[in-house]
């Protein structure tokens, strides 16, 4: 399983927002700019976060986008599922039927990766951006006193 390139760039646009204050409003471009996000993704991501939930759209003068909620209420799932999609690391535990051997019973293969799924979406869920945004402070205070 391995994540679209526009699910890091929603990655990286939703962990600047919650690295700003709360209500902070960010431009496209500035966030093309910040992110090394390609300028022509960015409206694409942000219509699609916005269509989740995670993202406000706010137009005119001073528009751009803002978080629709605190940050600690967003997680990694969310974005995922935004991005994505419902997350399934097998085609059999999303759908039954695409099994080609027709098992009416589930296999020990399936068992196994239905319990490996849940434990990432379980892990993605616990992870949100309130707590990603602290830690990234934490990392470039700390790097700065390095320095």
């Amino acid at each position: 399983m391995q994540l679209n390139q526009s699910t890091d760039y929603a990655f990286r646009a939703v962990l600047h927002m919650a690295s700003l204050p709360a209500g902070c409003v960010v431009t496209g471009a500035a966030m093309a700019g910040q992110q090394m996000i390609p300028p022509r993704f960015v409206l694409k991501i942000m219509h699609m976060l916005s269509k989740a939930g995670i993202v406000s759209s706010h137009r005119g003068t001073g528009g751009g986008f803002s978080l629709a909620k605190p940050a600690e209420e967003i997680s990694l799932y969310d974005v995922i599922v935004a991005m994505e999609g419902e997350l399934a690391i097998h085609r059999c535990l999303g759908e039954r039927n695409s099994c080609n051997k027709h098992c009416t019973e589930e296999c020990p293969v399936h068992a196994t990766l239905g319990r490996l799924q849940d434990q990432l979406i379980e892990g993605l869920k616990s992870t949100n951006f309130g707590a990603l945004a602290r830690e990234r402070v934490d990392r470039e205070q700390r790097s700065h006193y390095r320095e």
